[in-house]
């Protein structure tokens, strides 16, 4: 009867071959030779040495081991690996048993569909060898595979969270536009006000804008294509406004929102709209996740040749497992199915890009659930003599009568902005796609153009191509299109636009465009 070996516990590291040899020392000799090129742990018996096999490099299996019990342990265990495994099995065959016993045993292991490989004894020792240095390398690009796959499933975990979150968000304002304007429609059918509905509908588009905003945005800004528009900023003054604004929100949800600053008006280089962003989203982050009768403190400080901005809460606070991932794309601290707080998980690494960008840093801290958190900024100072801060705002607007042309194939999006319009004193004219825009204009001569970029026939680059290759200066082209990324602006003004808008187009900046033309 063969002597009973010892049995070694395997390394968990991947690298390990399992050696299953009952007969005399032949289990600690295949070690030996192995030593050098890989760890050994040796079983006896194939039942022992399935139950390591998942985290092993290879296996290396006596013949004369593999009776019905051990065939059918092996086979299971073969079938039970994971989509990414194709663990490599060496078969020495036995030189007590007859060619046509070997053949019907390397037969019964093929039938596994598993990498099975048979070395026939006597076997050389570095024909062994490199049979397990083969294995290894194969079992290696099993693992990287594996670690791909994952980071591969991982992605698609976090896109179909995104997916429902965004589904989420988007039917919320959606739901409740539609809602105001069932009732406005009913309301006005009864002659009554619809002012409240309105209002709705104009504070859910804006979510929706911003919504919109914001994921084309952290893809710009993440990849390096957001440059910004520097100039010396008060930042002061661009907070003072910004918690002006949210006092309101603060108050419908029963919080106090104050802000404190050093004394002075320290300035940054920087661009005061995506500042604005920033602090928007952390002030807001801050308004969402703090329950009723809470607090928000932003304060302002200046140390040495940094300005920081500090927005504290009293609020739900951070897990410590979740704080080093905060800024993470798609974080969010809050996935329960209400999704109360709403939120995409895309606010804070867009703060934080966009600070980097500007040479700072942004940094949150929290003691833990229910204690509150608090998000720090800091900014380098403007260190030369600059020209006095330029508070962001609206360029100076020309209130003029002009006639327009307006090119634009959606017909809803057309008569609403003819009647934006004409309630501004304008006079316009339309056309419904490419062809009959220029022809209109060429007719009309209008003082100037808004043309959509996506017509059916003739898109809007080829419009204002032609249009400009036929009126030269004499009349001004907007450009009006779904495409806001900067090639997008960069081809429309290439075409021949003098201005460039992006939908949905806000009042003011409708006005101020064509004040500005």
């Amino acid at each position: 009867m063969p002597r009973r070996q010892a049995i070694a516990e395997p390394d968990r590291s991947g690298e390990t071959v399992l050696i299953c040899a009952p007969a005399g020392r032949d289990g600690s000799l295949i070690a030996a030779a192995l030593r050098g090129t890989a760890q050994a742990a040796i079983f006896a018996d194939v039942v022992s040495l399935c139950a390591h096999l998942p985290d092993a490099a290879a296996a290396i299996i006596a013949i004369e081991a593999l009776d019905r019990r051990a065939m059918a342990c092996l086979h299971a265990a073969i079938t039970a690996q994971a989509p990414w495994s194709d663990i490599p099995v060496i078969v020495f065959t036995s030189t007590l048993a007859t060619a046509s016993e070997n053949r019907r045993t390397l037969d019964l292991l093929a039938d596994l569909d598993g990498n099975v490989t048979a070395l026939e004894r006597p076997i050389h020792a570095l024909t062994m060898v490199n049979a397990v240095r083969a294995a290894l390398r194969a079992r290696r690009r099993q693992y990287a595979t594996r670690g791909l796959l994952q980071e591969l499933e991982t992605a698609v975990r976090q896109r179909d969270a995104f997916l429902a979150m965004l589904g989420h968000e988007l039917r919320n304002p959606l739901g409740a536009i539609g809602n105001a304007i069932e009732l406005a429609t009913r309301a006005a059918s009864n002659g009554g006000a619809v002012t409240r509905q309105l209002s709705l509908i104009e504070r859910q588009v804006r979510v929706l804008t911003r919504l919109v905003n914001d994921l084309l945005d952290v893809s710009r800004v993440t990849s390096g294509k957001v440059a910004l528009e520097r100039q010396p900023v008060d930042v002061v003054a661009l907070l003072d406004r910004l918690v002006a604004q949210l006092q309101s929100t603060a108050r419908e949800q029963q919080l106090h929102l104050s802000m404190s600053a050093d004394p002075g008006r320290p300035s940054v280089l920087g661009d005061a709209i995506r500042l604005e962003q920033v602090f928007t989203n952390l002030i807001g982050n801050a308004i969402k996740y703090t329950p009723a009768r809470g607090r928000i403190e932003v304060s302002v400080r200046r140390m040495s040749d940094v300005l920081t901005v500090e927005v504290s809460d009293s609020g739900m606070g951070i897990t410590a497992d979740a704080l080093p991932h905060i800024f993470d794309l798609f974080a969010q601290a809050d996935t329960t199915i209400d999704r109360a707080q709403g939120g995409m998980g895309i606010g804070l690494t867009l703060a934080q890009s966009l600070v980097e960008l500007h040479g700072g840093s942004v940094s949150a801290a929290s003691d833990g659930p229910g204690t509150g958190s608090r998000f720090t900024v800091t900014l380098p100072l403007v260190r030369e003599e600059a020209p006095p801060p330029v508070p962001a705002g609206h360029a100076p607007r020309a209130d003029a009568s002009r006639h327009v042309l307006l090119v634009e194939d959606n017909s809803d999006n057309r008569a609403s902005l003819r009647e934006l319009l004409e309630f501004c004193g304008h006079r316009v004219d339309t056309a419904s796609n490419g062809r009959e825009g220029v022809e209109r204009a060429l007719e009309l001569l209008p003082d100037l153009a808004l043309v959509d970029i996506g017509l059916p026939e003739l898109d809007g680059y080829a419009v204002a191509a032609q249009l400009r290759q036929q009126l030269g200066p004499g009349i001004k082209l907007i450009a009006l299109t779904g495409y806001g990324q900067p090639e997008d602006v960069r081809r429309a003004l290439e075409a021949g636009f003098d201005a460039h808008l992006a939908k949905p187009v806000g009042f003011d900046d409708l006005q101020d465009v064509i004040g500005a033309c």
